[in-house]
């Protein structure tokens, strides 16, 4: 095993910032009794990463626990240690998302509970892209089923422990996965279509999702995107909060979002696609972050703020 020292910028808080994925498959990903786990698929093979918080909020620092087989190299090591980086966005500084949201007590309070908490990010804009179009007009439970079943059939294994876990797939094994294989995770014929043309177009040379990071706004990426079919704009903007880190990314659409500010913000009053998306503009540029903190909060069981 090898072991690696993160020291990210503070404020960061590992337990609530991971607590999104305690809800994992134990065999892919998973946040359970502190530790963060996930098998990333490197240069030179599947790699099991463990995470761990040896410092505290204001001088946090992580360990990485790295198992695979062969032994990890210099060059795997540094390799993980900048996909761990990424995932957890442990270079942001949240100081003007703060300052942004402090005119906002609901959020502004939300932020307190939450401080330091960052927002995760794929290892890959493919397998973000790919989740999202997982999930188009689904529950996400049954989005997460799929997606975990999908990964269990053609990710790339590894043993560790006596256990087999299992990585990401690439889009050169979804490229060539049939119609059958995609229902049998539980995918319609329609959402493997998309999969798999995108995979065959990202392994032709004619698709580089991971070009769209050197963009210089969000809109104009999601024009791009909404050109590949099966990608409309509520896929594009999950997409760009997931895999892009882009946090002025807001899918108004999601269900999900609009629960989020009908319970924090209105009592449960229903919220339509675009009252979301109005009432979003009162984050600015972080309206994507200030919707992740909701839905962090939502997930912790953190009580709306009383009014008055």
């Amino acid at each position: 095993m090898t072991e690696i020292r993160l020291i990210p910028r503070p404020p960061f808080d590992f337990s609530k910032s991971a607590s999104i994925f305690s809800t994992g498959d134990a065999d892919i990903r998973i946040f359970l009794g502190g530790v963060f786990r996930q098998v990333l698929l490197t240069a030179g093979g599947p790699v099991q990463v463990e995470v761990r918080s040896r410092g505290t909020l204001e001088k946090p620092e992580l360990t990485l626990t790295l198992s695979s087989d062969p032994p990890v190299t210099v060059a795997i090591s540094e390799e993980v240690r900048d996909r761990i980086s990424m995932i957890f966005s442990i270079a942001d500084d949240l100081s003007p998302f703060y300052t942004a949201v402090a005119g906002d007590p609901i959020i502004s309070d939300i932020t307190h509970q939450l401080r330091g908490v960052k927002a995760p990010v794929t290892p890959t804009v493919f397998e973000a892209l790919t989740d999202s179009i997982i999930e188009q007009q689904i529950s996400l439970k049954a989005a997460r089923s799929i997606e975990n079943r999908l990964i269990r059939l053609t990710g790339k294994q590894i043993m560790c422990e006596g256990t087999t876990r299992y990585c990401y797939p690439e889009p050169s094994v979804l490229a060539e996965i049939p119609d059958s294989g995609y229902r049998s995770c539980g995918l319609t014929t329609r959402k493997g279509e998309y999969i798999r043309d995108i995979s065959r177009q990202i392994v032709s040379g004619d698709l580089d999702v991971e070009a769209y990071r050197k963009f210089a706004d969000t809109e104009s990426i999601i024009t791009e995107m909404v050109k590949i079919r099966g990608v409309g704009r509520w896929t594009a903007e999950l997409t760009l909060l997931r895999g892009l880190h882009r946090m002025d990314a807001f899918p108004a659409d999601d269900v999900a979002v609009r629960r989020f500010i009908s319970r924090f913000y209105l009592g449960g009053e229903k919220v339509s696609s675009a009252d979301a998306r109005h009432f979003a503009q009162r984050w600015g540029d972080y309206k994507g972050l200030a919707a992740y903190y909701l839905e962090v909060a939502d997930h912790l069981g953190i009580q709306p703020r009383p009014s008055g």
